[in-house]
């Protein structure tokens, strides 16, 4: 056989050969988590952000307008083909040949760099914990600690008087939390950050989103257009991720971690001011009137911050938004996220579990 002819076939195989090596090695939790998340991953994770720190803007948000534009692209090709009347079996079989190395190395890359994550034991494993099903006399006391805990930490600033830190300042104090938390914790430990300002961050407030990590790059985004008072436990949430906590619950749940070990009061605030809101809406669905006796019990400082925030909902709230929300909540089911968007509540069903071990929150 001529190799000019069999070499693209030879390539389509070795990349569907691979994939599927992938995929199986991903249903073996225990391997995942002792072989790729705890040993290579961490390794391969801190080189990629090594090699991007030092660039002031997102690698991976160009990577992402590239794309658009390449899709923008074979839509138009595609619309044209059809009005011209060649979209035809030649057509349709030569793209499908043109595209499926492509679909096959993306789908490599995403689990060798982050994706097999997804499907590691996580850190239920490594803490030996794991939540379990609650009822609302657990949930009634949870809300009533984290409502000290916002209220306490909010009169700590009003009496500092101190103004928010910078976006700049609230990434260098996540990366101090993270190497605080470490001591404990060491699995924790964060090297060779890169964490930046999102290039779409008034967009994000049109589609709904406060910070992602890009996969192939290994870069943490944060929409630091978002009120500053949330900024500080997004960071910690987004940098769980980089350390290879692919759930959102686990990654709501590792942010906490790091956020409440942080010396500055902001950062003990912005999660417990969010872990609050978790677990009230959660009561509320249980029990309104506890729910709104708590709300009436939060300090003066802590309702205005509330406000802000949903006026901020409100003002970006647009026709655009369900839609990305249902294909993210998609994506989530796709990997091993069974209740979709609503995983990031489970951090409620995490925080019952540490508590009944440690004893606090």
């Amino acid at each position: 056989m001529n190799n000019k002819t069999g070499y693209p076939w030879l390539k389509r195989l070795t990349l569907l050969v691979l994939a599927l090596l992938a995929w199986l090695f991903s249903q073996f939790p225990y391997f995942v988590e002792t072989w790729y998340s705890t040993a290579i991953y961490p390794w391969l994770a801190a080189k990629m952000r090594y090699l991007l720190h030092f660039i002031p803007f997102s690698i991976g948000d160009i990577l992402y307008a590239v794309a658009a534009l390449w899709l923008i692209k074979t839509v138009v090709k595609l619309a044209v083909k059809i009005l011209n009347k060649r979209f035809d079996k030649v057509y349709v079989t030569g793209a499908l040949r043109r595209n499926l190395n492509r679909v096959l190395g993306i789908y490599l890359f995403f689990n060798l760099a982050w994706g097999l994550n997804y499907d590691r034991l996580g850190i239920a494993y490594q803490l030996k914990i794991t939540p379990q099903p609650y009822d609302t006399t657990e949930l009634k006391a949870l809300t009533g600690s984290l409502l000290q805990k916002v209220n306490g930490y909010r009169a700590v600033l009003a009496r500092q008087q101190r103004s928010y830190p910078s976006y700049q300042q609230v990434f260098g104090k996540a990366t101090e939390a993270y190497k605080a938390v470490a001591d404990t914790f060491p699995f924790l430990r964060y090297t060779s950050p890169s964490i930046k300002r999102s290039m779409y961050g008034k967009a994000g407030n049109y589609l709904g989103f406060l910070g992602y990590l890009n996969p192939f790059t290994g870069e943490s985004q944060v929409n630091v257009t978002a009120p500053p008072f949330l900024l500080p436990y997004v960071t910690c949430h987004e940098v769980a991720h980089q350390l290879g906590y692919g759930s959102e619950s686990e990654a709501n749940f590792t942010g906490y971690l790091a956020a409440k070990q942080s010396s500055d009061p902001f950062f003990n605030y912005s999660v417990y001011f969010d872990l609050f809101n978790y677990a009230n809406n959660e009561l509320f669905y249980r029990d309104s009137l506890a729910a709104r006796a708590n709300y009436r019990q939060l300090d003066t400082l802590v309702k205005l911050d509330m406000k802000t925030y949903r006026d901020y909902q409100r003002r970006y709230k647009n026709p655009v938004e369900p839609l990305i929300k249902i294909f993210y909540n998609n994506y989530l089911k796709i990997n091993d996220q069974a209740r979709g968007i609503e995983s990031y509540n489970e951090v409620v069903g995490w925080l019952i579990a540490y508590q009944k071990k440690y004893g606090h929150i």
